[in-house]
């Protein structure tokens, strides 16, 4: 019996932003499926923006059927304000697969940089252009969904290769 592909979403969070990316995972040979950004209303009022996130979040939920899901962990900043508030976006993007009965895994933002590039600290140009070799169907996207397209290629491959110590499941 051949196994069925593994479809998984990856989450990039971010307020104005958040990109998000699915693809299928089969053994080694990895999917383009879809990608995109949510972009809520920064004209209205922060609980407005994070229901407008999670509307989002579920229609793609909804449109795509993942089984798993995968989010970047959030960096510290210097500004506390932003850090605070770009993690009320990444507890959106963990509640909403959590709510449809999907597991979620955690990834730093260094792991998946090294995983997809194979340097921690590589920058977003950089991603971009290893997504559109992993994933040259992807074709022309934003740097939010490239991000969000790594962070479900790093749990693709921690994923298949017994590395979910790695991650933590939400």
């Amino acid at each position: 019996m051949v196994p069925s592909p593994i479809r998984i979403l990856g989450l990039d969070p971010g307020l104005r932003r958040t990109g998000w990316g699915v693809i299928e995972s089969m053994g080694n040979k990895l999917t383009y499926v879809a990608c995109g950004q949510v972009e809520p209303d920064e004209t209205l009022s922060l609980a407005a923006r994070l229901a407008q996130l999670h509307e989002g979040l579920y229609a793609i939920l909804r449109d795509h059927a993942p089984d798993e899901a995968a989010v970047e962990e959030t960096f510290v900043n210097s500004n506390p304000m932003s850090t605070l508030k770009l993690g009320q976006a990444r507890g959106i993007a963990m509640l909403v697969p959590a709510q449809a009965g999907i597991p979620v895994a955690e990834y730093k933002p260094n792991l998946v940089k090294k995983t997809v590039v194979g340097v921690g600290h590589a920058q977003k140009g950089q991603i971009a252009l290893m997504i559109n070799v992993l994933l040259p169907k992807a074709g022309k996207m934003s740097a939010d969904a490239a991000d969000a397209l790594a962070v479900a290629i790093t749990h693709a491959h921690h994923r298949m290769h017994g590395s979910l110590a790695k991650a933590v499941l939400a």
